[in-house]
């Protein structure tokens, strides 16, 4: 049988630059990159770009690109979602949650009412005014039964018909139970704050930057908010967003110098980064996941003892050694490793062959089991980690098919139906990820879990007051997610970003959005 290839040894990641010889832009492949507004020389050529516009080449994007603040889905759109809209609260880089557009978000003791006080002089790109009105519009469009956005099942226990405003800065949210995780809900970039006028199709918002041009699938152009709410921000003029679906395409055009900033490098191409003295590499650790996914109501993953056989198929040290270079670390089946709730002792999942094929067997696939797994350039590592997934299953007597998609064709129709998948989520909290993706409301159930054991615990989880309380509810959810979910959770990936010399500003982030969560208002172009 086919073994898997040796793991490369991980190089240094440096934020200065290195001193190895200088690798040719071609080893990063023959790819032509499309012509670009404001192509002016950048970080690995000469001549001068558009004056302090901020070029950034960012991962994937589609025709279905969207501007609307409640509706981001890949990475382009949630590029964009982080720059055009502001909200309540905000991650830092950390994972701690601080104050945005609230001067303060408070609850009564049973957290059914939470109370949001907004900062004085805020207003949105037309300069008008933001208000407890526009608190409460946004709340409600979100949760719209018409058109729900991404984060409504997250409020399915808002009581929409009982919000109220107090006066200009204050709005109170009212639930009808308990609600214990609001401030990580109003932290999520999904959540940003609109005007009761709002149009998605000539967005509004309050972010840093507001709306010049969008063409979905290719460009989005943007100029600085002069009333953004943290003073003296952004530092640059314009922000130019640029789609690359392509991994070395995007790379290409760093070095080329046709974009200033590029996201998610792939981890092959880190040399070509760190050899170039104009160039910069930004590796951060974080909780972000790169999940296999197997839909628990489709064969053969409809019984669990398949589930649990195709986990225990993983060599996870060696998925991360060789699919993400090492720019990892194990994971254990269970996301949300920066909940202070992780459930930090459940057993080690390692590789055991001959356990997994006995599960095989009494699944009734003794004689072998083929299965499709669809992948594509959804973010760096994951068509990698499928053809090791590939060679780890053959071992068991699994025969993996492999269905290359481009990133459009994954999130497009079929998205959420396949049977055998992968996807990447980012860092956040266990009962905010399992609002987000894994009870059977949530907008992106790609496994199609279903648990009433599981789902009776979470339910409780988020209604609970007290910290313990809560910390064993979800402690115990977790361990049955552990033994009979639908995901393959082999590891934590690190966000790799490159940019040119010339730009400062990023620092590392947990959050596992790019270039620390696609914060463009902290950068400055020198030179």
């Amino acid at each position: 049988m086919p073994s898997t290839p040796t793991p490369p040894t991980r190089p240094p990641v440096r934020t200065g630059p290195s001193r190895r010889g200088l690798l040719k832009a071609g080893a990063a492949g023959a790819v032509v990159v499309p012509a670009l507004a404001a192509c002016g020389g950048g970080s690995g050529g000469s001549g001068a770009s558009v004056a302090n516009r901020l070029r950034v080449g960012v991962a994937g994007g589609s025709a279905a690109d969207t501007l609307d603040a409640h509706q981001p889905t890949d990475n382009t759109d949630i590029a964009r979602t982080h720059n055009l809209y502001s909200t309540l609260c905000a991650f830092g880089t950390d994972y701690s949650i601080g104050m945005a557009l609230a001067e303060s978000v408070e609850s009564n003791a049973e957290a059914t009412v939470w109370t949001v006080v907004l900062r004085e002089g805020l207003t949105f790109h037309d300069g008008s005014p933001i208000t407890a009105d526009d608190v409460v519009f946004t709340f409600r469009r979100i949760t719209d039964p018409d058109a729900p956005g991404v984060n409504a099942a997250q409020l399915a226990t808002l009581d929409r018909d009982n919000l109220r405003v107090v006066d200009e800065r204050t709005a109170e949210l009212v639930f009808t139970e308990p609600y214990v995780t609001f401030l990580d809900l109003v932290a999520e970039y999904s959540t940003g704050i609109v005007p009761e006028s709002y149009d998605p199709d000539a967005p509004i918002g309050s972010g840093p930057f507001k709306l010049v041009e969008f063409t979905p699938g290719q460009r989005s152009l943007f100029a600085a908010h002069e009333g953004y709410w943290q003073e003296g921000m952004p530092y640059v003029a314009e922000l130019e967003i640029i789609n690359f679906p392509d991994e070395t395409a995007r790379v290409n055009a760093l070095v080329g110098g046709q974009v200033d900033v590029i996201s998610q490098l792939p981890h092959a191409l880190i040399p070509v980064i760190e050899a170039n003295d104009n160039l910069r590499v930004l590796d951060s650790e974080t909780g972000m996941w790169l999940p296999f996914t197997m839909r628990v109501d489709q064969p053969p993953f409809d019984d669990v003892r398949v589930r649990q056989a195709f986990r225990l198929m993983v060599d996870r040290q060696q998925m991360v050694d060789v699919a993400l270079a090492g720019y990892g670390s194990v994971g254990n089946d269970v996301y949300g490793r920066f909940d202070p709730a992780y459930h930090d002792d459940l057993p080690q999942r390692e590789r055991d062959i001959e356990e997994a094929r006995r599960l095989l067997a009494e699944a009734g696939h003794g004689d072998g089991l083929e299965v499709e797994l669809v992948t594509g350039p959804i973010s760096p590592g994951a068509e990698a980690a499928a053809m090791v997934f590939k060679e780890h299953a053959r071992d068991a007597g699994v025969t993996v098919n492999l269905r290359q998609t481009t990133s459009t064709e994954f999130y497009g129709d079929n998205y959420l139906q396949w049977t055998f998948a992968m996807d990447f989520w980012s860092t956040r909290n266990y009962l905010s990820q399992a609002a987000q993706g894994s009870m059977p409301d949530a907008a992106f159930n790609e496994t199609h879990w279903d648990d009433p054991e599981w789902v009776g615990l979470i339910e409780r989880a988020r209604a609970t007051v007290d910290e313990d309380e809560r910390a064993d509810l979800i402690r115990r959810a977790m361990e049955i997610e552990y033994e009979r979910g639908g995901y393959i959770v082999w590891g934590f990936v690190n966000t790799v970003d490159a940019f040119s010399s010339r730009v400062t500003g990023f620092e590392p982030s947990v959050t596992g959005h790019p270039l620390t969560s696609y914060g463009f208002h902290r950068v400055r172009i020198e030179g």
